[in-house]
């Protein structure tokens, strides 16, 4: 690009600082939201997460997005399909849409990572029905019913097929 063109200088960038972003409880884990699609000009949902020890969700499928993960700290078993793998700090795992997948912290620390939806939409939903944190306090350790209705709308607005585990 020309540095005379007049979109040399032009601003864009979203910039969201270390903290920030709203920050919820969602399966029992912890889930800073960075960036919506509607953030990304429809590009991407980016969420930042720290997954106690137990934590993760069960086995499920996406139909309309795709994942993407990166650890960034710790380690987490994955199941891909029929098959499980453990991911530490540096691996990568893209998911296409429509594959059985899942994430748990077998090991004794929190473990952090990121992870993104292409195109978007999860993201945005966990931000508006997954319970905000309250900073200082754990994630409730029993779900009640407000939290089941709120997990089952988040499921069918994300359009996410729980399946089980494999045998």
């Amino acid at each position: 690009m020309d540095p005379n063109d007049p979109h040399w200088d032009k601003r864009g960038a979203l910039y969201v600082p270390s903290g920030q972003g709203p920050t919820v409880w969602a399966v029992g884990d912890i889930y800073t939201i960075k960036a919506t699609g509607a953030q990304t000009n429809g590009g991407l949902g980016f969420i930042e997460a720290t997954v106690p020890a137990g934590g993760g969700p069960q086995a499920h499928a996406h139909t309309e997005q795709e994942e993407t993960f990166y650890i960034l700290d710790g380690e987490l078993e994955f199941l891909d399909g029929d098959h499980i793998f453990t991911a530490v700090a540096g691996d990568f795992i893209h998911v296409p849409r429509g594959v059985r997948h899942r994430f748990t912290n077998k090991g004794n620390h929190a473990a952090k990572m990121i992870f993104m939806f292409t195109p978007p939409g999860p993201e945005q939903i966990i931000a508006d029905y997954a319970q905000p944190v309250r900073p200082g306090e754990a994630p409730p350790p029993q779900i009640d019913d407000e939290q089941i209705a709120r997990y089952e709308e988040m499921v069918r607005l994300t359009k996410v097929i729980n399946l089980p585990e494999p045998s």
